[in-house]
């Protein structure tokens, strides 16, 4: 199971790398790409950086790919079966959220879930909205209550209520109750840029 700090950045490292190397982005060009700059990217692709959700959600848009996809294996020849045990969780530094990736790591997929776990009163507000393939995601509250702000739009989820919404503008999730929140993310896309 991949559960400690230096186990998930080199899991990142490692797939930051060869997502760039595969799109023969230089350092340069990807910073100038997703709006983070060279030596953060330089950092995180050595595993000395504990980026957060924000600076990794540019830094997949900058690739292509979801932030889910920054969690996966490097190769899609493995099994299509993870289990609980298996399941790859990380927190995010600044607000405090952990998100688990479900699905298969080493399986490619159009579809990716993750169960996100969300502590009272943080927020994470994603400034990414240009994309080079369509991103849809459903978010189902399992506990607690979140709020969500897409692009103007802004939603109250309650347990058992689902969001959806194509990644195409500015989001934000708060959790302004004093409980912790949990919910799952459906991911799907339609395609993934190439270059």
């Amino acid at each position: 199971m991949i559960d400690s700090k230096n186990d998930i950045n080199t899991r990142i490292a490692r797939r930051v790398s060869a997502l760039r190397a595969e799109r023969e982005l230089t350092l340069d060009e990807l910073a100038g790409r997703c709006d983070v700059s060279r030596s953060m990217i330089s950092l995180i692709e050595r595993g000395e950086s504990s980026p957060t959700a924000v600076v990794l959600e540019k830094v997949a848009t900058g690739l292509g790919v979801t932030l889910a996809s920054l969690f996966e294996a490097d190769h899609a020849d493995g099994t299509p079966l993870v289990r609980r045990g298996d399941q790859l969780s990380w927190r995010d530094p600044a607000s405090g959220y952990v998100r688990r990736n479900i699905s298969p790591p080493d399986f490619r997929s159009p579809i990716q879930l993750v169960e996100v776990v969300f502590p009272p009163r943080a927020k994470v507000a994603y400034e990414t909205s240009a994309r080079e393939g369509r991103v849809d995601q459903q978010i189902w509250v399992l506990e607690g209550a979140i709020n969500i702000l897409w692009g103007d739009e802004e939603y109250a989820l309650k347990e058992g209520d689902c969001l959806a919404m194509q990644l195409d503008r500015h989001t934000a999730f708060s959790n302004p109750h004093r409980r912790t929140a949990r919910y799952m993310v459906a991911i799907t896309t339609k395609y993934f840029a190439k270059n």
